[in-house]
């Protein structure tokens, strides 16, 4: 008996780490540093960081998002229809292959399969798969008030993994102005796995697998069902350090997603409200991204060429430059006392005393700074900058 359950529970888990969109993920964040890796070197002829970087981080970073999101909506009973979370997965899906992550936000997927309910409901009532039907469906009742909640925790999740790492795998790339001169961009395009736990009314799932975990609330029957939830996100920056856009993105993610959650909460006593809650979720979020996106094109590149020195673009991790707490945008005036106004003469100029190696530094905030860093033969790329030809 008890070899049976644990063939069972192993069964179960299984079923989760096979989902289609989880192994699609796990090629999605593979094939997503390939491209990074491809232009960065195109770029600067060395990669920033090595090519699984992304898939590394798939999961690392947002599991306690996940655990909290399962906490919250199993704890409040928040049972979703089995339909609308099938449609969900499959949107999520759709947006993996597309490879545009700018789609790729949770409340997208959410609205997308709440109306395909909405309207197979009215043109196709008579669809039945499974024993689910769309005529069977309560619309605009506990699925509403339900799937605005969750769409509203899910955003407020996106833009907290958008605020602390949306900076964090961020690759440069060498862009020309206006004027025909490099200057540097940089993107991000990242993906996030959540396995996210969610309450699905009925036993269908029981019905195949006897000794998935179930239980009953007032002769209701209900089931675990652990799900492979994809956040993606893409951005290109010119006009602001990465580490001061990307946290400005993440809390306007965050308060739209506050004031979805807000209305889908409102939804309980106006069902309305949960379908307001969803087109204002799915319009504030493409409208907000849009906005971004004008304004980083039409602003200046904050990473340019400069008459005092030579740029860094970007700086490899745990390098020379790293523990140096150099920066990209910074200006290097100098090295060993010999002023530097390109790549060459930068390296040239180090190795007049690479032991230990002296910089003079024009910061971000235009004041000067001198530092100085002890280069052993075994450190990447020597200095391990990136800079702008």
């Amino acid at each position: 008996m008890v070899k049976d359950i644990l063939l069972e529970v192993l069964t179960a888990a299984s079923l989760f780490f096979l989902n289609p969109l989880f192994v699609a993920t796990l090629i999605a964040a593979v094939f997503l540093g390939y491209m990074r890796v491809k232009r960065e070197r195109r770029s600067f002829r060395v990669r920033l960081m090595p090519g699984f970087t992304e898939l590394k981080r798939l999961l690392s970073e947002s599991w306690p998002y996940a655990i909290i999101l399962s906490i919250l909506i199993s704890g409040a009973g928040l049972a979703v229809d089995s339909g609308w979370l099938v449609l969900f997965c499959i949107a999520a899906f759709v947006g993996l292959l597309s490879f545009y992550y700018k789609i790729m936000s949770p409340i997208y997927f959410a609205a997308v399969a709440y109306f395909i309910i909405f309207f197979m409901e009215r043109y196709a009532s008579d669809f039945v798969y499974r024993g689910w039907s769309p005529a069977n469906v309560d619309l605009f009742g506990d699925l509403v008030v339900t799937v605005a909640i969750i769409a509203g925790l899910l955003l407020v999740a996106e833009g907290f993994l958008i605020s602390r790492y949306g900076e964090r795998d961020t690759s440069p790339f060498l862009k020309k102005t206006k004027r025909g001169l490099q200057a540097t961009a940089f993107k991000t395009k990242r993906l996030w796995l959540l396995p996210v736990l969610f309450i699905v009314p009925g036993d269908l799932i029981q019905a195949y697998l006897p000794y998935w975990p179930q239980f009953t609330l007032a002769e209701n029957a209900f089931t675990f069902v652990p799900v492979p939830l994809i956040i993606g996100f893409s951005q290109v920056i010119r006009s602001s350090y990465p580490n001061i856009a990307f946290p400005r993105i993440g809390r306007g993610v965050i308060v739209i997603g506050t004031v979805v959650f807000a209305l889908g909460v409102s939804a309980i006593w106006m069902p309305v409200l949960g379908v307001a809650a969803l087109l204002f979720g799915v319009a504030g979020r493409a409208v907000f991204s849009v906005i971004v996106s004008v304004q980083e094109r039409s602003g200046a590149f904050v990473v340019a060429p400069k008459s005092t020195g030579v740029v860094i673009a970007g700086v490899l991790p745990n390098s020379p430059g790293d523990k140096m707490g150099l920066l990209p945008g910074e200006c290097i005036r100098s090295v060993n006392g010999l002023e530097v106004m390109n790549e060459k003469e930068l390296y040239d100029a180090i190795q007049i005393n690479a032991a230990h190696c002296r910089l003079q530094v024009l910061g971000r905030d235009g004041e000067v700074r001198l530092m100085q860093q002890v280069i052993y033969r075994h450190d990447h790329h020597r200095l391990g900058i990136l800079v702008i030809r």
